[in-house]
């Protein structure tokens, strides 16, 4: 993908709301909106769409078709996507191939979801036979499984995870978007002294769900030249994995897709770990960010406490993260939150990151973690790199 010519030149998010009251079409109409203005484009002009799908619309399986009628877009492409966290990255992916295969001029990705106000969603699937009746009902359990098999292996990273929480909530406190619930700051002690909610995870562990929507637009470089769009990303690097060793019976708890994943989006940007200016890396849970940084090579197995504690992640820090506040401090709206951190690399990317904007970046790593998976962690992890 290093020569790839498929651009993001154009970003927009609503605020995150606790309780909107809203629907996920209402929120989606919010992003349109604000591409058109921003961009000085019209509805007209996007013939491509993709849509993540949204647990406020659970029981809708038409939700992508009703969502682009609400929009009032007539399309030649329209992409939906039914793989949680991991959803806004794979549709970027999928957008990338229709534009690249000639299906579309103009997509936008959007994600869009009221968790907060509506939640309508019922995984069924292999769940109420074999994970519900073991307590694994929600994700926490599930996480909480997660990080007391990495605490028994390696001990428990507390110090470490507290980092993560103070810095994204530091982050978060600039962030005009975040949900208002969550800006107010955190020390290291309020982090300890959070209640279990799934041991070990702490309720400082987890995020909390919220309504808003997020949208990329998309399009290949000279179509941006074209419509006069000053500013793009370039789609340098692009991975996923679903159901890591799924055929392993005793398969590791701490094992995940990112292994793969992570390291080939990473090969084809040509870059190493050492050459990434910033991290938007999907989380869910405070485990989740230190698994992903062993598994992508930024650590080895069991040093992912370690790395935390000697490196800044502060936007101004030698390795940036989740500069937003990512879905731990601005609000996880619900299956758009895989957009959440890809809207905020863009940003960042264009400049325009305000009182937390990083140096000079270059290059952004953004992740995405989807499904939880019944004697694994979860089910689909993917990497996507963006570069200038």
């Amino acid at each position: 993908m290093l020569t790839s010519d498929i651009v993001i030149s154009g970003y927009a998010e609503t605020r995150n709301v606790f309780r909107s009251g809203r629907s996920a079409y209402d929120l989606a109409a919010d992003v349109l909106d604000e591409i058109v203005r921003k961009y000085s484009i019209v509805p007209a002009d996007i013939d491509g769409l993709a849509v993540t799908a949204a647990l406020s619309e659970g029981s809708n399986p038409f939700h992508a078709a009703y969502l682009s009628d609400t929009l009032g877009l007539q399309l030649d492409w329209l992409g939906t996507g039914t793989t949680g966290g991991c959803a806004m990255l794979c549709a970027v992916s999928a957008a990338a191939s229709a534009l690249r295969d000639g299906r579309c001029k103009v997509a936008l990705v959007i994600g869009a979801d009221a968790p907060s106000t509506t939640y309508s969603s019922h995984y069924r699937a292999y769940r109420e036979e074999f994970q519900v009746p073991t307590g694994l009902i929600r994700p926490p359990a599930a996480f909480a499984l997660v990080q007391n098999a990495y605490e028994q292996r390696y001990g428990a990273p507390d110090a470490a995870l507290a980092k993560i929480v103070v810095t994204q909530r530091e982050h978060a406190l600039q962030n005009a978007r975040a949900c208002d619930k969550l800006r107010k700051a955190l020390t290291l002690d309020d982090y300890l002294d959070s209640r279990k909610v799934s041991d070990p995870l702490r309720l400082l562990d987890s995020v909390m769900f919220c309504d808003g929507a997020n949208g990329v637009l998309m399009m290949r470089a000279e179509t941006a030249d074209a419509m006069g769009l000053p500013k793009s990303v370039r789609l340098a690097g692009y991975a996923e994995r679903t159901n890591h060793n799924v055929q392993d019976q005793t398969p590791d708890l701490l094992d995940s897709g990112f292994k793969v994943a992570g390291v080939r989006a990473l090969a084809q940007a040509e870059l190493s770990v050492n050459q990434v200016d910033m991290l938007q890396l999907y989380d869910d849970f405070t485990i989740a960010v230190l698994i992903q940084l062993e598994h992508m090579g930024f650590c080895g197995p069991g040093e992912g406490a370690s790395f935390i504690g000697k490196t800044d992640f502060r936007f101004s820090g030698d390795l940036p993260l989740n500069t937003g506040g990512g879905q731990l401090s601005a609000g996880q709206p619900g299956l758009a939150a895989g957009g959440l951190n890809l809207v905020e690399a863009v940003r960042q990317l264009f400049g325009e990151g305000g009182a937390t904007q990083v140096n000079s970046p270059r290059n952004a790593l953004v992740t995405g973690i989807g499904g939880i998976a019944y004697g694994r962690g979860w089910m689909m992890s993917n990497a996507l790199v963006l570069d200038l």
